[in-house]
């Protein structure tokens, strides 16, 4: 999982696989039917890990700008947690691949719209059905974003600037009445 989440899918050979689980190329494929059977397994490994973004913190919140502060603060903590990888796996792991891996790239891209979703569940409590919806599709791009300049080197308080951005904007149209 961690080479995966450090290299991406096709950063990482079959050869790394072996050499860093210490098993032979014909156990992993007993295992795991191929490398894209192994980065599917990683990918579920990687969604059930402690510190990942949890959506059940927005309940909490007295108000849309505040769910959207704590959804992605919590966005900020899970891509900059201390004892793993920066970045989210999920975000940054298949965006463009060869041809030949063009329906693993289909499922990474569901698992993301599947989180987007999600968010606009989460969000529904403050905001009309579509306006949720559209919020939630904004807050995602934000999120990858995020994800990304963490990965990139960028520091909690560099991205909360990005949250602090974000925030103020949906305030505003909040307080607009829009």
């Amino acid at each position: 999982m961690l080479l995966f989440w450090r290299h991406g899918y096709e950063g990482v050979s079959v050869g790394d696989l072996t050499k860093a689980i210490g098993i032979a190329p014909p156990s992993l494929y007993a295992a795991f039917g191929s490398k894209a059977g192994l980065y599917r397994a990683a990918l579920a490994r990687y969604e059930e890990m402690p510190g990942r973004l949890d959506l059940s913190a927005v309940a909490a919140a007295g108000s849309l700008p505040e769910a959207v502060r704590l959804l992605l603060e919590g966005a900020v903590a899970a891509v900059t947690h201390r004892e793993r990888e920066r970045g989210c796996m999920v975000s940054s792991g298949l965006v463009a691949c060869h041809p030949d891996h063009a329906a693993l790239a289909r499922e990474a891209g569901e698992r993301r719209e599947a989180l987007r979703r999600r968010i606009a569940q989460s969000l529904a409590a403050f905001a009309p059905p579509d306006r949720a919806e559209r919020l939630a599709r904004h807050l995602s791009a934000a999120m990858q974003g995020i994800s990304i300049q963490a990965r990139d080197g960028a520091s909690r308080e560099d991205l909360q600037e990005i949250v602090e951005e974000v925030v103020a904007g949906v305030a505003a149209r909040a307080a607009a009445g829009a």
